[in-house]
């Protein structure tokens, strides 16, 4: 075997197979005294569910998980491998579906909810809210329409002022919303229009902040690219990647110097090097997942990346509906 396939096997191996239990290796056992189950069961309706976003709060030890069908948020803990509906859907605060979602560093949970604000019919404005904040304890803080009437609020990060910033995945934009003196606001925050090309289908989407705090690294599934838009002032630019092919990029983790892409139907987890401010990702390996599962989005809570299982593949869609640990076993 070559020098090269010997360290592209060894980074595969580091990075991917056993990235579950080398990040649980970075926790000590006192920090987690708690039973480790390789999946968590989500409740779902009679009728079939799906699902997408994750959000965590690494010192309550609870993830969030959103649902696509009805706009109910799901609730669990690491040590537990059944959940709760948390939060009602079917209209409740306006909310029929809901995508990305995360929490910020007071235990607030961010709802961001697609094409909730758009009426399905006639791809219109409907005036209905598009993202929502809650307290730890379920509390409507806030519902917000985002500005504009072409938002599909893709997925949401907290940034280094504490303020959530959301992809629209139907122009190339990026929202900010943040609590003012005046009270909840968002506002348009970035518009790459003639730098990021938008194709027909889902374009902008996963975001996570770089390790430097100085920009937020946003895939763009139609393409397969990444883009850094920089903290300061929302300028854009590529991030170099050398190629590498991440077409149906999705939910993006970051874990120090490491950046995992999910790519949804591809049915891939890409694997990068990313660079500090995010100007550069080197890919280090692709694996194959489950083929019997489409993941979409994943977070790492007390040492383990927990990835969503969608079931976007199913017409109908049927349980189990699980958050899995391992996302290669089939």
């Amino acid at each position: 075997m070559s020098t090269l396939r010997t360290t592209r096997a060894a980074a595969t191996l580091a990075a991917l197979a056993t990235l579950p239990l080398a990040l649980a290796c970075t926790v000590p056992a006192s920090a987690a005294p708690f039973a480790r189950p390789s999946s968590h069961t989500l409740t779902g309706d009679p009728g079939g569910s799906k699902f997408e976003g994750i959000g965590v709060d690494q010192r309550r030890g609870t993830f969030y998980v959103s649902e696509v069908t009805g706009g109910e948020i799901h609730r669990g803990v690491a040590g537990d491998a059944a959940t709760e509906e948390w939060l009602a859907g079917d209209g409740t605060h306006g909310r029929f579906t809901a995508r990305g979602i995360t929490t910020d560093d007071a235990g607030r949970v961010y709802v961001v909810g697609g094409p909730n604000g758009i009426d399905p019919t006639t791809g219109r404005d409907n005036g209905r809210p598009d993202v929502w904040v809650h307290s730890p304890d379920g509390t409507l803080l806030a519902a917000l329409r985002l500005p504009g009437d072409n938002g599909f609020a893709n997925d949401v990060a907290i940034g280094p002022d504490g303020a959530a910033y959301v992809t629209n995945s139907n122009a190339p934009q990026v929202f900010r919303v943040a609590l003012e003196d005046d009270g909840w606001k968002a506002e348009l925050w970035s518009d790459a229009s003639g730098v990021v090309e938008q194709l027909p289908g889902f374009n902008l989407g996963g975001i996570v902040l770089t390790a430097d705090r100085s920009a937020f690294v946003v895939a763009q599934g139609t393409t397969g690219r990444l883009w850094r838009f920089a903290t300061a002032d929302g300028s854009v630019t590529p991030v170099e990647t050398a190629g590498a092919d991440l077409t149906n990029a999705d939910g993006l983790v970051r874990r120090g110097g490491t950046l995992l892409v999910v790519r949804n139907f591809s049915r891939m987890l890409a694997s990068l090097r990313l660079a500090a401010d995010g100007r550069t990702a080197a890919l280090l390996d692709q694996q194959a997942t489950d083929p019997t599962r489409v993941l979409t989005t994943a977070k790492v809570l007390h040492g383990r990346v927990l990835f969503v299982d969608s079931k976007f593949d199913e017409a109908v869609a049927a349980p189990p509906y699980e958050v899995v640990t391992d996302p290669f076993a089939g």
